[in-house]
């Protein structure tokens, strides 16, 4: 017997478009592995952040593609594509647009125009976003949780979908501006990128020390890509599995009742709400990606580590013991167990 849902007003055979799904996510992939060498796991997160309908924070030293695979990602999806070099001297109106005053010909005065900033696109890619002070990093973020802008005294929505994809150096941090908790709570994942093992760095460049210049083919359209993300949140998840989730974020807090005594020592600050609905819902996506409408305790574990990483304060005594928040997280789920089904 199959399951069917609705959407909108159009019931879907939801086993059939979550294998349509699945079969779309191979195709993205081999069409990313004719420009990016390697690097499954990064360009799976990424996948997951877009049909989730998230935003992503991408760690790297220089050099790892990390531009190259976000502006791949938009050509694969036929997505309007603006990049923004985060520098000290930017200021807010550089990200959202600015208002000029103009005289209508028409009547002769003069009258205030919007000009639209980069911000008003499908993907935003945030380069180095930590290189900006405070006051611009802020200009996205109503854009990244309300989907909007506001400037002028006015309210101006953005177009569906909309991502930003944002990257930062681990290294080099003379000169950065720390992001605020506020806001890298607003990324639904923060991926980090490794090197590239050694056969893979010798292809890399093969490739990139020739004239053969690669192209990609448009593998899911901006309708079928909003419909894929209507389709995700609708596949239903059991409370044993919302169950495992509220807990893992509820055992990252020092002060919850019945934390992990290394929790209490190690972490200053830990993850709100928003973790447990991303834990949720990167959970939905990674089942649907992978082909099945069930979604597992072993989804949440899976997508455990970027959901949370970035939502995890450490405590100084963590801190000087070079304790990382992947470590936190790694014992919390061997600590935290799925609760008892009845």
């Amino acid at each position: 017997m199959t399951t069917t849902i609705t959407t909108e007003s159009m019931p879907i055979d939801i086993e059939s478009r979550i294998a349509d799904l699945a079969a779309c996510r191979l195709r993205m992939l081999d069409e990313f592995g004719r420009i990016i060498v390697g690097q499954r796991d990064v360009l799976d997160e990424l996948l997951v952040t877009i049909f989730a309908g998230g935003h992503n924070l991408l760690e790297g030293v220089p050099g790892l593609a990390k531009t190259l695979m976000i502006h791949t990602l938009s050509q694969m999806m036929s997505l309007d594509f603006n990049r923004i070099q985060f520098t000290p001297d930017l200021m807010p109106s550089d990200i959202v647009g600015t208002n000029v005053i103009e005289e209508d010909h028409t009547t002769g005065k003069r009258v205030t125009v919007f000009i639209n900033g980069p911000v008003f696109t499908n993907i935003v890619l945030a380069d180095e976003i930590n290189r900006t002070p405070p006051k611009t990093q802020s200009a996205l973020l109503q854009a990244m949780q309300e989907k909007e802008v506001s400037t002028g005294g006015k309210t101006y929505t953005l177009s569906k979908p909309f991502f930003v994809l944002a990257t930062q150096n681990p290294i080099d941090q003379e000169g950065t501006y720390p992001l605020p908790e506020a806001q890298k709570d607003r990324f639904l994942l923060n991926t980090l990128i490794g090197y590239p093992q050694l056969e893979e760095e010798e292809d890399i460049v093969d490739r990139t020390t020739m004239n053969e210049d690669q192209e990609v083919s448009a593998a899911c359209g901006r309708e079928q890509l909003l419909e894929y993300q209507r389709l995700v949140r609708s596949i239903p998840v059991s409370r044993h599995v919302t169950g495992y989730a509220v807990d893992l974020a509820r055992a990252t807090r020092p002060n919850e009742a019945g934390a992990p005594d290394f929790v209490r020592e190690q972490v200053g600050w830990g993850a709100g709400p928003r973790a447990s609905q991303a834990l949720v819902l990167c959970a939905k996506t990674h089942a649907a990606l992978s082909g099945r409408t069930n979604v597992s305790c072993d989804d949440v574990r899976h997508m455990a580590l970027p959901v949370m990483r970035h939502r995890i304060s450490p405590s100084f005594v963590a801190e000087a013991e070079g304790v990382t928040t992947n470590a936190i997280m790694q014992r919390i789920l061997e600590e935290v167990s799925e609760r008892e089904t009845a």
